[in-house]
């Protein structure tokens, strides 16, 4: 085995540890906590400012914002209302459990209902990643390929939900939904599937009645 083999499993056998006890910290505070990934320029952002226009008078809702470099996100979030906290990666192309570890000093888990994890753009590593989440949502948009799912099997492997956003231009493109679906399907049969556009509002109220539906089971541990 080579050392940089040895090297990786022991980064991710802490990550995995360490993912277990937020998990646990998570479930004793009444907290659900989604993880949200998608490659850049998915809408995940967009997405996301609309889910907190929707529910945030209902739930008590913090985010965590994540970005190799910039706070432009948790800018957009702060105006929201919402309390945000912002991690810079300083390059790297994910979080990791620590990062959530010590941006939960920015919160007072007692008073959440939902944490959401906008995690780093990217749908390779922060496949390997496990944050002590209780969903994992990737996010996919029709001005991408319809076979990223097949692309990057481990993250639509891993995923709980596949969003495929920005339906407004889906007659502007060769984008497939069923083929798309399809892909994911192959690899993880019992993924959900919601169909959203920012733009219009079409499928936002599906989708906020499935984040209400998933805080609701999560916090009362159903």
């Amino acid at each position: 085995m080579s050392d940089t083999i040895r090297l990786e499993k022991k980064v991710l056998s802490r990550n995995d540890m360490l993912a277990a006890e937020l998990r646990e910290l998570f479930r004793e505070k009444g907290v659900a906590v989604m993880n949200m990934v998608s490659s850049p320029g998915s809408g995940k952002t967009s997405l996301l400012e609309k889910t907190l226009g929707s529910l945030s008078e209902t739930l008590s809702i913090g985010v965590i914002e994540g970005d190799i470099q910039t706070e432009n996100d948790a800018l957009r979030i702060a105006a929201t209302g919402v309390p945000v906290h912002q991690i810079q990666t300083g390059g790297a192309c994910h979080l990791e459990a620590e990062m959530i570890r010590r941006a939960l000093d920015h919160f007072s888990l007692e008073d959440l209902d939902l944490l959401i994890i906008e995690n780093v753009g990217n749908l390779v590593c922060p496949s390997a990643f496990d944050l002590g989440e209780g969903i994992r949502v990737s996010v996919i948009s029709v001005t991408e390929g319809d076979d990223k799912p097949l692309k990057y099997p481990s993250m639509f492997h891993s995923a709980d939900v596949m969003v495929v956003n920005k339906m407004d231009l889906l007659p502007y493109t060769d984008f497939s939904v069923e083929k798309a679906v399809a892909g994911a399907r192959s690899l993880n049969p019992g993924i959900r599937i919601l169909e959203t556009s920012c733009r219009t509002g079409e499928g936002l109220d599906s989708w906020s009645e499935f984040v209400k539906e998933f805080t609701r089971k999560q916090v009362s541990g159903v």
